[in-house]
């Protein structure tokens, strides 16, 4: 950081010497025409070997380029909210918190006070950074976990693209026979529902791997690894086949041992797309999820 404002280095390589600034940050740094445009025109620099220059300056091997990224507007929705973050890493393009259940990600209209969203607001502001929220991976309200959030767009748009794998824990209603399975089965809106999702042709393609944990004779604990990621997916899917989620009851699950639906986001894995490192988080199981495995498996 520089006096609180985000920036990005590179050295120019020498299969990129000759060209343009902008064919540079276009072509070989993936940074869309939008992004660029409000780096030059939003308060925004763009330096090469410390002076400031323009999208046409020529590029040597060796130079030095620097984007300064421009302040960005937050959301008139999204008021600071005080609140108990738990952050698990943070660096100067990226955080990843392991949200608890009950915390909708964004704000919505039905939903439209307080958000993770408002808190990273605030948290933000705290710290003199600059930018507003970018959720680079979401989780329903009812889901807990890790997750990443970008600092500010340029990173939110190279995360997106250098993928997040993502590992989920969930407790599912019966005996799932075979040890582990795939369920690809599209997804897309029920009928008549803003909210629910069912599998359906016209859906979008949705791919679920799962891995028996542990077996109890009417419950499971599944270790589930995303390929795609539709709304509702690991949700929609399990129920699908005939194991909906405990604490699911949009899906068929029963909410008598767990008041939302069993689901944990465990872990996150990603190559840094700033630095080149892989990247690993884990989160533990919470308590409510540990509590209705117990009790179902206790239960007569």
């Amino acid at each position: 950081m520089n006096n609180n404002r985000l920036y990005v280095t590179w050295e120019v390589s020498l299969h990129c010497d000759g060209d343009l600034l902008r064919t540079f940050l276009r072509k070989e740094k993936s940074m869309s025409r939008k992004t660029l445009a409000e780096v030059k025109h939003g308060g925004g620099a763009l330096l090469v070997n410390g002076v400031e220059k323009g999208v046409r300056e020529r590029l040597r091997s060796g130079d030095i380029v620097t984007v300064l990224f421009p302040p960005e507007k937050v959301s008139e929705a999204l008021t600071p909210l005080p609140m108990e973050l738990d952050v698990i890493a943070e660096d100067d393009h990226m955080l990843v918190v392991n949200k608890p259940a009950g915390l909708p990600t964004v704000p919505s209209s039905n939903d439209p006070g307080r958000s993770l969203a408002h808190g990273v607001i605030h948290y933000y502001l705290e710290r003199n950074i600059p930018f507003t929220f970018h959720a680079v991976t979401r989780l329903d309200r009812d889901t807990s976990g890790l997750m990443v959030i970008a600092k500010h767009r340029y990173a939110h748009d190279q995360f997106i693209k250098a993928g997040i794998k993502r590992e989920y824990v969930a407790l599912v209603e019966g005996h799932l026979e075979e040890t582990e399975g795939t369920i690809d089965a599209s997804i897309g809106r029920r009928d008549g529902s803003i909210i629910e999702r069912e599998v359906r042709e016209d859906g979008q393609h949705g791919v679920t791997h799962y891995t028996v944990v542990k077996l109890l004779d009417d419950a499971t604990l599944v270790r589930v690894r995303l390929e795609t990621g539709r709304t509702h997916q690991i949700r929609v899917h399990f129920s699908y086949i005939g194991h909906s989620l405990l604490g699911d009851t949009l899906y068929g699950g029963s909410d008598d041992f767990i008041p939302r639906q069993a689901l944990h986001s465990a872990a996150l894995m990603f190559v840094h797309p700033f630095t080149g490192e892989k990247h690993e988080y884990e989160a533990v199981m919470p308590e409510d999820l540990t509590d209705a495995w117990n009790k179902r498996r206790l239960s007569p």
